[in-house]
């Protein structure tokens, strides 16, 4: 087996397998969320197949021109692939159609850290671990997310993980 193949038959392997994932039962809070271009539930899922018109790339290249082929033959580039906040918010609707809050609380909360540059990120990652960070640091971090990057969900729960740590005494301040 090819490598081309190899990757073509994972690629199916895990679309298959979505459409098979069990539903959470577990809540999330609801968030602002981008604007999608339609609504969708349950029964345009998978939206790829059954909407796919609803669906860009980043770079604006439709859902139907985003294929294996053109990737291997250098036609697509890595920005290509990204994904857009309204597809996650398109999703979140499928989640929710499905009672699946919590799930469609974490594809608002990965839509709105699409904007965060990737090394940014990792770096609010490390300062969430525990001693790593200040209660005012975190407090900052949860500023910047919300005033910066308009990510309200997320500058919520970093600033709650502030708290928490600090009441826990698991910030940097307890070290």
């Amino acid at each position: 087996m090819t490598q081309e193949e190899l990757l073509e038959k994972i690629v199916k392997e895990v679309m298959a397998s979505i459409s098979d994932t069990p539903a959470s039962s577990a809540a999330a809070p609801s968030a602002a969320a981008p604007k999608a271009e339609g609504q969708v539930t349950k029964e345009d899922y998978p939206i790829g197949e059954k909407r796919p018109d609803l669906i860009q790339s980043a770079t604006g290249k439709s859902f139907k021109d985003l294929d294996l082929d053109k990737l291997l033959n250098g036609e697509l580039k890595a920005e290509d692939l990204r994904i857009r906040p309204e597809t996650l918010e398109l999703q979140a609707q499928v989640a929710e159609s499905c009672d699946r809050d919590a799930f469609a609380g974490n594809l608002r909360r990965a839509a709105e850290l699409i904007s965060i540059p990737d090394a940014r990120l990792l770096e609010i990652y490390n300062a969430l671990r525990p001693y790593k960070s200040t209660k005012d640091e975190l407090l900052a971090i949860a500023a910047e997310l919300k005033d910066q990057y308009n990510a309200p969900i997320s500058a919520a729960l970093v600033a709650e993980a502030a708290e928490v740590y600090y009441e826990r005494k698991r910030s940097k301040e307890f070290r």
